[in-house]
C-alpha cells in the first residue's frame, strides 16, 4: 500500500516552493503582441484550479491549506489586480476564452469580477466561441467550464469527448508527446479534476486501468516528471486507483529539497524567471497529484481490514 505520508509530503513541499516563488506568477502587460499578453494567464488559472482541489478534498494540513489560501489571495489581489487584469485581457482579445477559464476557479472559491462574467455571457452567445479552432481536448474543457459556470455548453460534452483521442481508445503504444497530455487533460475535464470519478465512461475507465500502469512505468524510467505527475493524477481519478508505490517513490525522490519538481531529468540552471517558467508546472502538478493521492490513500486505509 502506498504510504500516505510520502504522498502528502510531496504536496506540502510543492506548496512551500510555490509560495516562496509566488512573484513568478507575473503578467507582462507590455509584452510583444506577437508573444501575446494572455499567455501568462495560464499559470495563474492552473494555480487556482489546483488550490480548489486542495480545499475540496479536505486532506491538507493546516500549513498547506494556509499557503494555498495566501497564494490565491496574492494571485487575485496582486497579480490579477482584483480581476481587473482579466478584464484587460478580455478587452485585448475579446473572444478569447482564456480570461474566462482563469476566472472560473477563482469564482468557485468566492472571488468576483462582474465584468468578466458579463463578457462570458456575451461570448457564450457568439458563434465565434463555438467554432474556435482548438484541439478536441481543449474543446472538451471549454464545454466543461461552461457547464460549471451554469451555462449550457455550446458544444455538448459528449460530442466534444467523441472527437478526442482517448474516446476511441487507440493503440496504447502511440500515447507519446502531446498525446499523453491530451489523455490526462481529458480525464481532468471528465471527472471535474477528480471530483467525480464516475464521470469517466466505462470503456475509458477500463482502458486506462489496463494501460495506465504501463505508461507510468515508461515515464518513470524516462524521468519525465511532469507527465508522470499528471498520470499519477489520472490514476487517482479512476474508480479503483492503483496508487503505484514504486512510481510515487521515484516521483518523490525527483523533488528537490526546496520543493521544486523538475519537468524532465534534473532541475535546469539559469535566470530565476526562466527556471520558474520551466519548473512551475511540474511543481503545481506535484501538489495536485499529492492532494488526490493522499485523499485516495486515506480512503484505502480506512477501508482496509483492521
Amino acid at each position: 500500500m502506498t504510504d500516505p505520508r510520502l504522498v502528502h509530503t510531496v504536496g506540502v513541499r510543492a506548496m512551500e516552493w510555490l509560495w516562496d516563488h509566488r512573484d513568478g506568477f507575473r503578467l507582462e502587460p507590455d509584452v510583444d503582441p506577437e508573444v501575446g499578453f494572455l499567455e501568462r494567464f495560464k499559470p495563474i488559472g492552473e494555480l487556482a484550479s489546483i488550490c480548489r482541489v486542495l480545499f475540496r478534498e479536505g486532506v491538507a494540513g493546516s500549513r498547506q491549506a494556509e499557503l494555498a489560501r495566501r497564494l490565491l489571495d496574492h494571485a487575485w489581489r496582486e497579480t490579477l489586480d482584483g480581476g481587473r487584469m482579466l478584464v484587460r485581457g478580455q478587452r485585448t482579445e475579446p473572444v478569447s476564452p482564456i480570461p474566462f477559464e482563469v476566472y472560473l476557479p477563482f469564482k468557485e472559491l468566492g472571488y468576483s469580477q462582474p465584468e468578466v462574467e458579463r463578457a462570458a455571457l456575451l461570448n457564450h452567445r457568439l458563434d465565434s466561441w463555438n467554432f474556435l479552432e482548438v484541439r478536441p481536448t481543449r474543446l472538451l474543457g471549454l464545454s466543461a467550464f461552461q457547464r460549471r459556470f451554469g451555462l449550457t455548453p455550446r458544444t455538448p460534452e459528449a460530442e466534444a469527448l467523441n472527437a478526442t483521442w482517448l474516446a476511441h481508445t487507440p493503440e496504447p503504444w502511440t500515447a507519446d508527446g502531446h498525446i499523453g497530455y491530451d489523455i490526462t487533460h481529458a480525464v481532468f475535464h471528465l471527472t471535474d479534476w477528480g471530483e467525480h470519478p464516475d464521470g469517466l465512461p466505462e470503456h475509458i475507465a477500463d482502458y486506462l486501468a489496463t494501460w495506465l500502469p504501463v505508461w507510468i512505468d515508461d515515464w518513470l524510467d524516462l524521468r519525465r516528471w511532469d507527465l508522470l505527475g499528471e498520470l499519477l493524477v489520472v490514476d487517482a481519478c479512476l474508480p479503483r486507483p492503483t496508487l503505484d508505490q514504486r512510481a510515487w517513490e521515484g516521483f518523490a525522490a525527483a523533488q528537490q529539497p526546496d520543493g521544486a519538481m523538475p519537468a524532465v531529468g534534473a532541475i535546469p540552471e539559469g535566470e530565476p524567471d526562466a527556471v520558474f517558467d520551466i519548473v512551475y508546472h511540474p511543481t503545481l502538478v506535484a501538489a495536485f497529484a499529492s492532494v488526490l493521492g493522499t485523499s485516495r490513500a486515506l480512503t484505502e486505509l480506512a477501508h482496509s481490514p483492521a
